[in-house]
């Protein structure tokens, strides 16, 4: 990365609208899977670390695509434009979404091993309580709307930045 007027740039271009890809790539993606995984738990065993690193990644690349943000902000702040004003106002509310649903991912998956141990152990003792499994269930709705929330959130951010950026070109 160069460093340009304090903007951080790749390949010479500004990294925000590059970083934001793995945004709104890698989140939808991993609410997809997550919500595969809720639905259909004998995948959990199977797709359970990569479901977990896609969306370590998808949190993760929230953080740096607002730094990314506010660095190419401070340098648009002279147009006082207010679509920018309310792409930014959005981008900053992604990360509790996100960071919720990487929680409730990472609970599902811990709830959803635990239930498939008492599972295993209910076929040999019937007296095993369902516990664990009423748990995932619960944690597997939560993803659901954790992840439909958070891609929600995604496209309006995305949506809001490519209005401000595109809003009156073609009008000349």
């Amino acid at each position: 990365m160069a460093f340009a007027s304090d903007l951080v740039t790749i390949f010479g271009l500004p990294a925000h609208p590059l970083l934001v890809h793995a945004v709104v790539v890698l989140l939808p993606l991993a609410a997809v899977g997550a919500a595969a995984l809720a639905v259909v738990p004998r995948w959990r065993q199977k797709y359970a670390w990569p479901l977990l690193g896609v969306t370590l990644m998808g949190v993760g690349s929230v953080p740096l695509a607002q730094w990314a943000g506010d660095q190419l902000y401070a340098q648009l702040a002279a147009l006082e434009n207010p679509l920018i004003q309310r792409h930014a106002d959005l981008g900053n509310d992604l990360l509790p979404f996100a960071l919720g649903f990487g929680v409730v991912v990472v609970a599902m998956l811990v709830a959803g091993r635990l239930s498939d141990r008492e599972r295993t152990a209910a076929a040999e003792d019937s007296a095993v309580p369902k516990t664990w499994r009423r748990i995932a269930v619960v944690v597997a709705v939560l993803v659901i709307a954790a992840g439909a929330a958070t891609t929600v959130q995604t496209v309006r951010i995305g949506h809001s930045g490519s209005t401000a950026v595109w809003d009156g070109v073609g009008t000349n």
